[in-house]
């Protein structure tokens, strides 16, 4: 009987032990495929960047007006925004893994498109196809960041945020070293990044397949369930479309400031300042950078202090720093835009977290409409903002702009966020 029963015991252990190691497997964060999907995104979005970069280069060597800037930010961003929901909602119906390195083949072609597009309208063709590839990356790349981060998902998602923001602060760089000294031929150079982009993916593909043939998506069956049953950790649906309300003029706001900086901030520079177009590069990239830090050191902190906190600090923080901005001497712009990147971007990867806890069992959905309203907004707002830059001039835009960040008092309003997995 003794025997018998310490069998059991060990049996009993056993099995304890077995279920300890399951979940252990289950809530570990994957840093290898987190890094390498991180660096995906760097390329990804460095290709993106370097339309913004050529923006100079179009200016004077295309005759360009500001508008004309603002339309071709609006293609690039608005294909990305329309398509990232989309593709969202049929990657969480049917993931497929393949589309990963199909989205960057469109790219390559793009990048190819950039840099030999004779005229205005082939220039909309080009990045048309580099925002079809942003679209088809963004929203898989996110659900691998989904399978992978384990327990830890705010933390994973800035990991993966800070690839992108990376690749979108070295517009600047690429400016003043490639484009200024090669012109319009040198986004040639950007086809060497989509097949970077490919040879890492296809060492992704593979394990994210294997995940969804284990079976890895199992929990988001049953969150979806629990969305089908109007519940989002214990929030109606109604609640849940007012959040996603909230969040989206949040991200709107956001976004419109940010296509502000991004898109013209090195024209202003370059008109209030006396700046040469390598010089007005300088403030557009130590925001950018910043922003890099922000997004990562935020990431940490939401998952410890809340996404709605975190939310909170990042957009209404930065507000003080964007009405100050367009009143400040030059001296002082370098370390007053170091300052609001870091706490504007700060809030991004969070408010895709806080979506996805939003709507459980819709990575890609969610991922799609925050990430993709994210570059719509900023689409949007590039073209209006550059029609306005054209009639009113760019001071009276940035003065504008600069009171967006007050929209975060509305974050007050968002339900608390679920903190627990």
């Amino acid at each position: 009987m003794k025997a018998k029963g310490r069998s059991l015991l060990m049996s009993s252990m056993q099995t304890a032990m077995s279920k300890q190691k399951a979940s252990t497997v289950k809530t570990a964060t994957v840093y290898t495929i987190l890094f390498a999907i991180s660096f995906v995104h760097l390329l990804n979005d460095t290709m993106q960047a370097v339309v913004a970069a050529l923006f100079p280069i179009f200016e004077d060597s295309l005759k360009l007006s500001y508008a004309q800037v603002g339309w071709i930010a609006f293609t690039l961003n608005m294909t990305s925004s329309v398509m990232q929901p989309v593709v969202g909602l049929i990657s969480d119906k049917r993931p497929q893994p393949w589309m990963l390195p199909i989205g960057m083949l469109c790219s390559m072609g793009g990048m190819a498109g950039l840099a030999f597009a004779p005229n205005f309208w082939l220039l909309l063709v080009s990045v048309m196809f580099i925002g079809f590839g942003s679209a088809v990356f963004h929203p898989e790349g996110s659900r691998v960041v989904h399978l992978a981060a384990g327990a830890r998902r705010a933390f994973s998602q800035s990991i993966y945020q800070v690839g992108g923001n990376f690749g979108s602060a070295l517009a600047p760089l690429m400016t003043i070293f490639i484009f200024v000294p090669l012109g319009q031929r040198g986004a040639a150079w950007g086809m060497l990044l989509a097949a970077a982009a490919i040879a890492i993916l296809f060492k992704i593909v593979p394990w994210y397949s294997a995940q969804l043939a284990a079976g890895a998506g199992v929990h988001k069956k049953k969150a979806s369930a629990a969305g089908d049953s109007a519940v989002a950790g214990g929030l109606s649906r109604g609640i849940v479309a007012f959040a996603l309300s909230i969040l989206f003029i949040v991200v709107f706001a956001r976004s419109w400031y940010s296509a502000a900086i991004g898109n013209f901030y090195q024209f202003y520079a370059r008109e209030q300042y006396g700046l040469t177009i390598g010089q007005a590069q300088v403030p557009l990239f130590l925001f950018m950078a910043a922003g890099v830090a922000g997004t990562f050191i935020g990431g940490i902190l939401a998952d410890r202090i809340g996404r709605k906190k975190m939310m909170l600090i990042s957009i209404l923080g930065a507000a003080p720093f964007a009405l100050l901005l367009p009143h400040l001497p030059l001296a002082w712009v370098y370390p007053l835009i170091i300052v609001m990147g870091f706490i504007l971007q700060s809030g991004f990867s969070v408010s895709v977290v806080y979506a996805q806890e939003l709507m459980p069992g819709k990575v890609g959905t969610a991922s799609g409409l925050i990430t993709g309203l994210a570059f719509g907004m900023g689409a949007l707002g590039s073209v209006i903002l550059g029609n306005l830059a054209d009639t009113q001039g760019l001071s009276f835009v940035m003065l504008g702009c600069s009171l967006l960040p007050l929209f975060g008092l509305l974050t007050f309003m968002l339900p608390k966020d679920r903190r627990e997995y």
